[in-house]
């Protein structure tokens, strides 16, 4: 696994350590025990992968985690620490363009899900490699945007995602803007700016991941 998907997954297991079993995620109906279980199920039960994105597999995906959940939560920290010792996930290109990104946002669903969060500031290595990640997962994510939509950071970097329709600009850090494209807009420092129909049209758009 990379330098940067191993360092999201230590911070991952520290916030989840940190945080009670049945602590509020952002990911709705989760909580860290659900949450832990689900990086848990990922890493070890490959079988159960398919559900996450094809929903007729979904019923096994959520019956594996169910009984991944069921776990004493340490030791499911642990796990999650820990990570796979031979699992598709170790490969190089998953950890760079997968995993880090991944880790990154299920630390935040933990941190953000009660109030009293401050905003994390990623290591340098982090944040360049995220921009990369979002410029083109952005796009697959935006495919049926009915906006064009461009990312800014506050540091001068600027992608366009979506080329049609009337234009949104999503200004934020790299952290934040992969919050609000995977479908946490409200917890999503992002300063979001374009017509009103467009902002609404964008509102619509499901962007869960």
């Amino acid at each position: 696994m990379s330098g940067t998907a191993a360092r999201e997954r230590a911070q991952l297991a520290d916030v989840l350590a940190a945080h009670d079993p049945d602590a509020p995620t952002l990911d709705e109906g989760w909580t860290c025990r659900d949450l832990a279980a689900h990086v848990v199920a990922r890493d070890r039960r490959p079988d159960s992968m398919p559900g996450i994105l094809l929903p007729p597999f979904a019923g096994w995906t959520e019956r594996v985690r169910r009984r991944i959940a069921a776990r004493d939560y340490e030791v499911l920290v642990a796990q999650v620490r820990r990570g796979p010792s031979v699992s598709p996930m170790n490969l190089p290109v998953v950890g760079d363009f997968v995993n880090t990104m991944e880790f990154a946002i299920h630390a935040e669903d933990a941190r953000r899900g009660e109030p009293g969060w401050e905003p994390r500031l990623l290591p340098a290595d982090v944040d360049e490699l995220l921009w990369g990640v979002l410029s083109r997962l952005g796009r697959v994510l935006l495919l049926r945007s009915p906006v064009a939509v461009t990312l800014e950071t506050p540091d001068g970097r600027s992608a366009r995602l979506s080329g049609r329709g009337e234009p949104v600009t999503l200004r934020g850090p790299v952290l934040e803007l992969a919050l609000y494209l995977t479908g946490r807009r409200e917890a999503a420092l992002v300063d979001a700016t374009g017509s009103g129909d467009a902002l609404a049209a964008l509102g619509k758009l499901n962007l869960a991941f």
